[in-house]
């Protein structure tokens, strides 16, 4: 199919195959409805603050509405957005989700920065202003950081610690955002607090109970990422992983990079050897899927072999580092477990993945046929919630972008088709509960990644390569574009 580069402009926007209409409506719904808090509610079409009262979703779109030409919507977004005050004091919750606040807060301010040919400053002085917020979170006695910090304690004095059991990807990934905040600025510190991280996960990678992976469950207050037993790249990890690789893309060159490379190549042979399977299904379809598994202190794991959405990004990924490196293995990888997402996507009642399915791993490639009496494999599901995710989007970007092949427009083209039938509601595009089932029942939340991640993916796959080229930009986890140094 041939398709013509999409664009938002009202007077071309018959030409996108896109139409930008479901942008467009769900900002018009955020706008009205939500304007200035965190999540717009396409159900009852009403908002919620859910990430501290800090306008989540406005900020998590500068970028969004510059990349897609909506040229009043963006100023009149950053004209509202400089003038939010991330006085931790006031916010709306007790504490502060540093993650969130670093992937959707900072990342947002510094995507629109780096996209702007003015360089508005008034962006890049919020994005120090959040950064300071986030490395006050590092004061802590062994400079982890409170991964869900009190900024009511911190005013008071009180001493706050890092958990000692908290998740890795909370910890872990926050290198993007802090070393592209030091390098636009030349203030080191954010850089230095983050590499301290890096450093921990790198002398104790060889010492976990899977060597070449962190475990899910980390102990940040006693710096010990050995602890736990279960190990992924889906949720509570993902995006520790994914900045292993697209560190190297932002850095460039340097020690620091090579560290890096090193960390993403053991973990990678690790995960090629552990996390992959093989599922077995009923086409017999050769796709890999990324599992989880239990390790022990004596050497022994057992494989999980529970595919979710989250860890669809593996595919991306590993296409990404496949181009770095010119390593076809990675490539090949990236692309079978793409193609084990989308199968999944197309093998659905609604056309859609669900959050979470229990599948069925092949003993090897050589016992790999589907038998009758194995139950249909969506009968299995974990988590039949569709939550407008973008990973799966988000890897077949990647595979489109770096193998130039258009079956992949194809495909998402048909993945956007079976979203935005099954997910619009009267306002906007929300939350399903049940993929599995022929009936639609939607649950009342449009996260702001379903703008800033999702809806980004689907229109830039059909925008001229060169345009937000992955030569010059490389995208945080929350999709923020970020330039490299090159």
């Amino acid at each position: 199919m041939n398709y013509v580069a999409p664009t938002c402009k009202p007077t071309k926007e018959s030409e996108s195959p896109l139409h930008c209409s479901c942008l467009q409506l769900c900002w018009q719904a955020y706008s009205e409805k939500a304007w200035l808090k965190d999540e717009f509610t396409p159900v009852s079409n009403g908002w919620k603050n859910n990430f501290g009262g800090y306008a989540a979703t406005l900020v998590d779109n500068l970028d969004t509405l510059f990349i897609m030409d909506f040229e009043k919507e963006f100023e009149e977004a950053v004209a509202a957005a400089v003038e939010i005050d991330f006085d931790p004091a006031i916010s709306a919750l007790e504490e502060i989700n540093i993650f969130e606040t670093t992937i959707r807060h900072l990342g947002g301010f510094l995507g629109a920065y780096e996209l702007t040919e003015c360089k508005d400053k008034r962006l890049l002085d919020k994005a120090i202003e959040i950064g300071d917020m986030i490395y006050k979170s590092f004061d802590t006695p062994n400079r982890m950081p409170i991964t869900h910090w009190n900024p009511r304690k911190a005013a008071e004095g009180e001493l706050q610690s890092a958990p000692d059991d908290g998740l890795l990807a909370e910890l872990a990934s926050s290198s993007m955002e802090l070393t592209r905040l030091s390098q636009l600025t030349g203030d080191m510190r954010w850089f230095d607090a983050t590499q301290r991280i890096t450093d921990m996960l790198d002398e104790q990678q060889n010492q976990t109970t899977l060597p070449g992976m962190w475990p899910a469950k980390v102990n940040a207050r006693e710096s010990d990422v050995r602890v736990g037993r279960r190990y992924s790249i889906g949720g509570e990890t993902d995006s520790t992983y994914e900045y292993l690789v697209k560190m190297i893309a932002l850095l460039g060159e340097g020690d620091v990079m090579e560290q890096y490379k090193r960390m993403y190549e053991f973990s990678m042979d690790t995960a090629f050897q552990h996390i992959l399977f093989r599922p077995l299904v009923p086409d017999n379809a050769d796709i890999l899927i990324p599992g989880s598994v239990i390790a022990n202190v004596h050497g022994e794991s057992s494989l999980n072999s529970k595919a979710e959405h989250l860890a669809c990004v593996f595919g991306g990924m590993l296409a990404l580092g496949g181009r770095l490196f010119q390593n076809d293995t990675y490539l090949e990888n990236g692309h079978k477990v793409t193609q084990g997402c989308v199968w999944a996507y197309r093998n659905s009642p609604m056309g859609i993945m669900a959050d979470s399915v229990q599948m069925i791993a092949c003993d090897s490639d050589v016992d790999c046929e589907w038998h009758n009496e194995q139950p249909e494999w969506y009968q299995l599901t974990s988590d039949p919630s569709y939550r407008l995710r973008p990973e799966a989007i988000e890897s077949v970007f990647y595979l489109y972008r770096i193998t130039g092949d258009e079956m992949y427009q194809d495909i998402a083209w048909e993945m956007f088709q079976a979203v935005n039938k099954a997910t619009r509601t009267v306002y906007a595009n929300a939350m399903i509960s049940n993929v599995m089932s022929s009936h639609v029942s939607h649950q009342d939340s449009m996260e702001s990644f379903w703008m800033s991640e999702t809806l980004k993916y689907f229109y830039l796959i059909f925008s001229e390569p060169e345009f937000l080229s992955l030569d010059t930009f490389v995208f945080n986890t929350e999709a923020h574009p970020f330039r490299r140094n090159r």
